[in-house]
């Protein structure tokens, strides 16, 4: 979604994290096809993981809270040149369309099969209903939207306690509120939710209503203040709470073998679905860095705003690129293409076989490469957009 004022004066710092948690999320993908423990090691399993792979997977937790935050902040900013009939109908649109694109484009860029009997529902598909949903709400007040985002985050943690209860039977409509889950939906059929959508709705309302500071009702210093004081203030609420092991993750943080090891188990924090701890240990330093970088325009910046301003297109082609590269890779290590079917017998994963793949050197070297080669396509497709502003469908990709 475009970000922009009603003198289509974009918020650089914006894009820019924006086109930071875009590069990162690549890293998470990129080891998730090529690192030779990708499919038989948690990277977040204190009793097997190594303190560099640990936050190779942890820095990746910021990308998803922060892509749906700051969906919901431009929702906010479209809303000042927009009637609330316009808006609602266009996100509700999208949103329909992130779902499809989910279920019928992401999920064949991961798997490779063709008519896929594996799909995945990933922060798109999150994004998407939470964009529903909100394009339904966005006729309320504003106070209503921020309360009942402020219920949803604080609250929807409570649902661990009925889930947790020894007897719990769940179900599919469960599962897609709060709970990640498997399911076969048809024979030889299967839906794997990862992304259960009801946390991930409260943060794009939060985000929403975190866009009213971008407005012109507020100056950039103004705004400065308000974010590092509210990202200081959800980080100190962080530790607090963490430390007690009394609300806000259903895992409770423990004391390991060394200090390094226990400073890990304390900022371990559930994702799926994301825990209100996790929410605050992302969103926090998200608001923070929005505050310092504001006025910040180097070299970096700029290649950070391509990247943001193209984060969907960006999204779709990097899951394609990462893939091709795993493929190749497969193929070089003189596997057949009999071998990959065999193997997608067991692994849904075309040309991926558990226990094959690179050091975490070399995955670092492909995620390089990787972004490195998508910059000139998202650079060209930035230019596109802003000369073909007459286009509605560029609005939707």
């Amino acid at each position: 979604m475009n970000l922009t004022l009603k003198n289509d004066k974009r918020i650089g710092s914006i894009d820019i994290l924006r086109g930071i948690v875009m590069i990162i999320m690549a890293l998470d993908h990129v080891r998730d096809f090529t690192h030779i423990a990708a499919e038989t090691q948690d990277p977040l399993d204190l009793q097997t993981t190594t303190p560099i792979l640990f936050f190779t997977r942890f820095i990746t937790h910021f990308c998803a809270p922060i892509f749906v935050f700051l969906s919901g902040t431009s929702i906010y900013l479209q809303s000042l040149r927009k009637t609330k009939k316009e808006l609602s109908s266009f996100i509700i649109k999208r949103g329909l369309w992130l779902i499809f694109a989910e279920i019928f484009i992401v999920s064949f860029g991961v798997t490779f099969i063709p008519f896929t009997h594996f799909i995945m529902l990933q922060v798109i598909w999150s994004i998407g209903i939470s964009m529903v949903i909100l394009g339904l709400l966005i006729h309320l007040r504003f106070n209503i939207i921020l309360i009942l985002g402020l219920i949803i985050v604080f609250g929807h943690n409570l649902l661990n306690v009925p889930e947790s209860a020894p007897g719990f039977k769940s179900n599919i409509w469960w599962d897609l509120i709060h709970r990640q889950s498997f399911h076969e939906y048809a024979k030889g059929r299967f839906l794997f939710i990862m992304y259960p959508f009801v946390p991930w709705t409260g943060l794009m309302l939060l985000g929403y209503c975190t866009g009213k500071f971008f407005s012109p009702e507020f100056s950039v210093e103004q705004r400065r203040k308000i974010l590092i004081r509210s990202g200081i203030a959800i980080l100190l609420f962080f530790v607090v709470l963490r430390f007690s092991n009394v609300y806000g993750d259903p895992f409770p943080w423990s004391v390991q073998r060394n200090g390094l090891y226990t400073f890990l188990s304390f900022i371990k924090v559930h994702k799926y679905p994301p825990s209100l701890l996790y929410m605050c240990i992302t969103i926090g330093p998200a608001l923070l860095f929005l505050a310092l970088i504001e006025n910040v325009q180097n070299r970096f910046t700029g290649i950070m705003r391509v990247y943001g301003r193209t984060a969907f297109f960006y999204y779709l082609i990097h899951f394609y690129l990462a893939h091709t590269i795993c493929a190749v890779l497969f193929f070089s290590r003189g596997h057949s293409m009999n071998d990959a079917l065999q193997a997608a017998k067991q692994n849904p994963f075309l040309f991926q076989i558990p226990g094959e793949g690179y050091s975490l050197g070399i995955v670092y070297l492909i995620w390089a490469l990787l972004i490195i080669s998508l910059y000139p396509l998202c650079k060209w497709y930035d230019g596109y957009k802003t000369n073909h502003k007459e286009k509605w469908w560029l609005s939707y990709l």
